[in-house]
């Protein structure tokens, strides 16, 4: 990210000040994943950047939904002035959501059963599954959204949120 980027970010240029999820698009949720989502969402909204190409400065709205396999930016000024939708097709995160899934298990289960060593090797391969995910958000971005890692990580949890049971 380029520093006078960072600078107009302080000042709230480029900015994620409110997202949406549609609620039609989303898995049916247990309490603990409804907090996962809100977590994500929180933190997102404390600190992000979110610069779209050719936008201008923000600061930003985003819906977030899942269309026909295809995961939906619509990105808006704040106050709602539609700026563009970006379509992305799910393919490229059908087999990490689905690994980075079957690690959270392991860790869940790991919590309960398993000694401490155990639990650190698994949360470590589960953040950098997470990670990684976050790495083909802002690959297939590239040229339509800068984004920091952090950004990038808490929409990966948000997508992954269209997917969890």
């Amino acid at each position: 990210m380029a520093e006078d980027d960072q600078q107009d970010d302080k000042a709230g240029a480029y900015r994620i000040v409110k997202i949406e999820l549609d609620e039609r698009s989303l898995a049916r949720a247990t309490a603990d994943i409804e907090h996962e989502r809100k977590v994500a969402i929180y933190d997102l909204l404390e600190e992000n950047f979110f610069k779209p190409n050719g936008a201008g400065e923000g600061p930003f709205e985003l819906y977030l939904s899942n269309v026909e396999r295809r995961l939906l930016f619509d990105v808006r000024r704040e106050g709602g002035e539609a700026l563009g939708q970006i379509h992305l097709s799910m393919t490229p995160f059908r087999k990490i959501i689905k690994d980075y899934f079957m690690l959270c298990e392991s860790y869940y289960d790991a919590i309960r059963n398993a000694a401490p060593a155990q639990i650190e090797t698994i949360d470590m391969a589960r953040r950098g599954m997470h990670n990684e995910g976050s790495e083909i958000l802002q690959e297939r971005l590239k040229d339509k959204i800068e984004l920091d890692m952090n950004t990038a990580r808490r929409l990966f949890t948000l997508i992954c949120s269209f997917h969890m049971r």
